[in-house]
């Protein structure tokens, strides 16, 4: 059988690969992970799944626009892979095979995409389980239709873009996003997306959770991930500190 991953040299990071049901979730749901992740060096690659053309501020064309803005600032790439129509996003197997071949082209280590609970919006959790199904489709080495050398990836993560898409219980990790250039870099991201801001301050709603989840592990700002799978350690070593003060 073909391999199911190809190595790459150790002095270049596997890409993180992020989806977005719309030109502005990733940076409102996992914006700060993104931005520590292009600092430290991994190539990030942003993908965006409809062009948000139901919303009630802005076209699709200038969404476009403060998409890749977004992208910018946060140190990312970005592409559209247009699966739907906004609001009519469906978990369609086509659209499934559409994102696994773009795993295996991106060949990404990590995948983030949105959590699979229900918020104010139904195409991030359709975009969670199409996620979650392409990742699977893409280690496949005889499926029809699939073009591309098959490619496993290392871990899926989900990101809440609401509060209400927090998944109950304690399955998550909380990853520290403190450092004050990161922060600063994350804002202007969210706030690249101007057509969006001008009924609610999404950029202060979601830079409250950030800081209330910081308090909570004692640090000045948090955003959490929540794995599709629990993570596979080696050790013990740097899982020493709790989200949490006991």
């Amino acid at each position: 059988m073909p391999s199911t991953a190809r190595k790459k040299p150790s002095s270049e990071p596997a890409p993180l690969l992020a989806l977005g049901a719309h030109p502005d979730d990733v940076e409102f749901g996992c914006g700060a992970v993104l931005v520590q992740a292009a600092r430290a060096g991994r190539p990030v690659h942003v993908v965006v799944c409809t062009r948000g053309e139901a919303a009630s501020h802005g076209t699709p064309a200038g969404r476009a626009r403060e998409a890749r803005r977004g992208a910018a600032l946060m140190g990312a790439t970005l592409e559209f892979l247009v699966l739907g129509r906004d609001a009519a996003l469906e978990a369609r197997p086509s659209a499934a095979r559409a994102l696994a071949g773009l795993i295996r082209r991106v060949r990404p280590e990590i995948v983030l995409a949105p959590t699979l609970e229900g918020d104010q919006h139904p195409d991030h959790v359709v975009l969670g389980r199409l996620a979650r199904d392409a990742a699977r489709l893409a280690r496949f080495g005889r499926l029809a239709g699939l073009r591309g050398v098959p490619h496993a990836i290392g871990q899926l993560f989900h990101y809440a873009v609401t509060p209400d898409a927090e998944p109950a219980g304690g399955g998550r990790i909380v990853v520290d996003v403190s450092a004050p250039e990161v922060v600063a870099a994350w804002t202007a991201a969210m706030t690249a997306h101007a057509s969006q801001l001008r009924t609610r301050n999404y950029v202060e709603l979601q830079l409250a959770r950030a800081r209330v989840l910081g308090l909570r592990a004692g640090v000045e700002h948090a955003q959490a991930l929540f794995p599709a799978s629990a993570p596979l350690v080696t050790g013990l070593d740097g899982l020493t500190r709790a989200a949490r003060r006991f």
